[in-house]
């Protein structure tokens, strides 16, 4: 899909839809988590490979869980990524949601193999 048919405000608007399709238990965990939207990832991460979305912080179930001081837990969703392996803004909409639930899913601690055994990688 061309990268210009959805801006970042109706991008931003598909992601908070999502949001309010999950689970009123999901909300609930994860209303502490940012939420944001960013064109593309950043230049300098690590790794190749084309990035759709990313979780920053600890996970839930990990012992002694967040430090003092530390930055909020957060995940990011990047259009322009998301844009490029959709065809359709239905494409899109779905999308938005496997990415989001992929990166709930890494807040809750489930890995990549996990992830793909329940349908959301």
């Amino acid at each position: 899909m061309d990268t210009d048919a959805i801006d970042l405000d109706e991008f931003e608007a598909m992601v908070e839809q999502a949001l309010t399709e999950l689970p009123d238990w999901i909300q609930d965990a994860v209303a502490g988590i940012a939420i944001m939207v960013d064109d593309q990832p950043p230049r300098d991460r690590p790794g190749t490979g084309l990035l759709l979305g990313q979780f920053h912080g600890v996970a839930r179930t990990r012992i002694g869980g967040r430090v003092p001081g530390s930055l909020p837990d957060r995940i990011e969703l990047y259009r322009v990524p998301i844009l490029r392996v959709s065809a359709t803004r239905e494409d899109v909409a779905a999308r938005v949601r496997k990415v989001l639930g992929h990166e709930i899913g890494h807040a809750f601690g489930l890995g990549d193999s996990r992830l793909r055994e329940l349908g959301w990688y």
